[in-house]
């Protein structure tokens, strides 16, 4: 019997939720969300968001299917639909955390996969396309602005230090004020944005960044730092100064030490979601994407 049902955040999707067992919250699940599609030559693509976030791209997975795509996304542990009352928002003391979110994925998608991430999902992905399970079924790595690297200068990146370093002891503790509005409003339609989200899952003004998350970030980003010898052919894309979010300059740097067939794309005026940009940048990164995923598929 199916446990796919109608989606609760997009009409015409379908979700399944896969429950896993208990941490140091409690409970914890993640959601598989899919478009349905009766055919797909080009294969399966799994989508991973980014930190505060949630799978809300229409758009996103209209495109991949008119491609030819059987399109997924992943609501991880404490995100977004998989988000409960009990739980530390959007926390985690280990990236690897992650990983049984994706390898239960993979297994119902069933088929390898190219997979997508943006942001911190992106560096999940880069990870787990390393080291997970079922990485074999990865096929190819798309990054969409991936999180490699701290924004900011000297002054910022020590206080991160002191709080990762104070994370060791008190992971909870947190900066509550640590995302600033400005990202979302750029993006809402409330405010200067074209889209429309559930801001109860990616609230105007965030959640706490708890220090303990701080810890596990600098360890992966360490990982990613040393190489990764990846097998598989990825693709990463990053903005400039217009990303308010993360710092394009540490993408590229850290994108070429995933493996020997990185491609590097920069999209100048893009906002940190790439696919959510003003129509012809995000049709411009759709363009080159398809290009790229067709000539990886050889």
């Amino acid at each position: 019997m199916s446990d796919w049902r109608p989606d609760t955040q997009l009409t015409g999707f379908e979700a399944k939720e896969f429950a896993f067992a208990d941490d140091y919250d409690g409970a914890v699940a993640a959601t598989l969300v899919r478009l349905p599609a009766p055919q797909a030559q080009r294969g399966a693509v799994l989508y991973v968001h980014g930190f505060i976030d949630y799978f809300f791209q229409r758009h996103l997975a209209l495109r991949f299917a008119a491609e030819g795509y059987a399109f997924y996304a992943l609501d991880l542990r404490k995100h977004g639909r998989s988000l409960r009352p009990h739980q530390h928002p959007c926390f985690c003391k280990d990236i690897t955390e992650y990983f049984d979110d994706l390898t239960r994925a993979l297994e119902e998608i069933g088929e390898p996969v190219l997979l997508a991430g943006h942001s911190t999902g992106g560096l999940i992905c880069a990870l787990y396309a390393a080291e997970g399970a079922r990485r074999e079924q990865v096929q190819g790595l798309w990054l969409n602005s991936p999180f490699f690297d701290w924004r900011g200068g000297r002054s910022a990146r020590i206080k991160l230090r002191i709080a990762a370093a104070i994370g060791r002891f008190a992971p909870f503790l947190n900066d509550p004020k640590a995302v600033l509005p400005g990202y979302v409003e750029s993006l809402h339609r409330n405010w200067r944005g074209e889209w429309d989200f559930d801001l109860s899952l990616k609230p105007h003004m965030g959640f706490p960044a708890y220090f303990g998350w701080v810890r596990a970030i600098f360890a992966a980003h360490a990982r990613v730092h040393a190489g990764l010898a990846l097998d598989c052919p990825v693709l990463s894309m990053h903005s400039d100064e217009a990303d308010i979010i993360l710092g394009w300059r540490g993408i590229a740097r850290w994108s070429r030490t995933l493996g020997e067939d990185v491609t590097v794309r920069q999209f100048p005026g893009a906002l940190h979601d790439l696919v959510l940009s003003r129509r012809e940048i995000r049709e411009e990164v759709f363009r080159q994407f398809f290009g790229w995923a067709a000539r990886a598929a050889g």
